[in-house]
């Protein structure tokens, strides 16, 4: 985790010297696969941060960890379908205290201080060719972040640049690639212009921000693949959004699914309250 923190501070230290601008820490994940025929949709997801805001997030979530290994917090992970499943490291833990630390890390998204963004794509496979699943979705996302990093100077002159963190594990060169066609070629809703670098890749067994971007993602893939809705309502209140409007949540769904979405009922084990800090 140490170095996913220096390699950030020490990328935005001198970015700054150079051009005066901050820079914004874009954490993304997905969930679901483009070619996995058991799973009907597709999600690239995860949040915005500051880039000085990266140390507290992280000594915020370890202690979490904590509980299950005192001794290591290190050794563990904080991944979706594991922690839902009891696998790995989560193995025979019991589903109330893993929901609990489920429940405590996604509602760090509400911190007023930090003021969190999540941006999401979700892709129902079944309506897009499967080769350009990953250029749609991260089109998407990118496209609303450099909004996002736009609007900021538009409003109060406050110049912000943003990079990209991605799991080690995802779809490293293609996204490199996308980022780099985006930014110099543009894509169909126009251009990146601030973005500082192509996306950086990290190990995220080292990033406590990955993870929890791990997190958002499955749990809104929970939403639209299982119609669960439980971890999606600890996200969504923390969606961008531009005045009234929902713009950091880009779908491509199928009317089908919108009616069963509408048609949710309450969970028969709803979550609980977060932890008190």
């Amino acid at each position: 985790m140490a170095y996913q923190i220096l390699a950030g501070r020490d990328f935005a230290t001198r970015f700054r010297l150079r051009g005066g601008f901050a820079l914004h820490l874009l954490y993304l994940d997905e969930s679901g696969h483009t070619h996995d025929p058991s799973t009907a949709f597709f999600v690239l997801a995860g949040f915005a941060v500051f880039e000085r805001s990266t140390h507290w997030l992280e000594s915020r979530i370890n202690p979490i960890a904590a509980r299950f290994s005192p001794h290591d917090p290190s050794a563990i992970e904080f991944h979706g379908s594991p922690m839902y499943s009891a696998k790995d490291d989560w193995s025979g833990i019991a589903p109330a205290d893993r929901v609990q630390a489920l429940v405590d890390v996604l509602s760090l998204l509400g911190n007023p201080q930090l003021k969190l963004r999540v941006f999401a794509s979700v892709i129902e496979k079944s309506l897009v060719p499967l080769d350009q699943i990953l250029h749609q979705s991260f089109e998407a996302v990118a496209h609303q972040f450099d909004q996002f990093l736009a609007d900021m100077w538009v409003r109060r002159r406050d110049g912000q640049r943003g990079l990209v963190v991605c799991d080690k594990a995802s779809y490293e060169q293609k996204f490199q690639a996308l980022s780099s066609l985006f930014k110099h070629q543009g894509h169909k809703l126009g251009r990146l212009r601030n973005f500082a670098e192509v996306p950086l890749f990290l190990d995220s067994k080292a990033s406590r921000l990955i993870q929890m971007a791990d997190l958002i993602a499955y749990w809104i893939f929970r939403y639209y693949q299982s119609k669960d809705d439980r971890g999606f309502r600890l996200i969504e209140p923390y969606i961008l959004r531009h005045a009234t409007q929902r713009v950091g949540l880009v779908t491509s769904v199928s009317p089908a699914t919108e009616v069963a979405l509408a048609a949710i009922q309450p969970h028969k084990y709803p979550f609980p309250s977060p932890s008190p800090m």
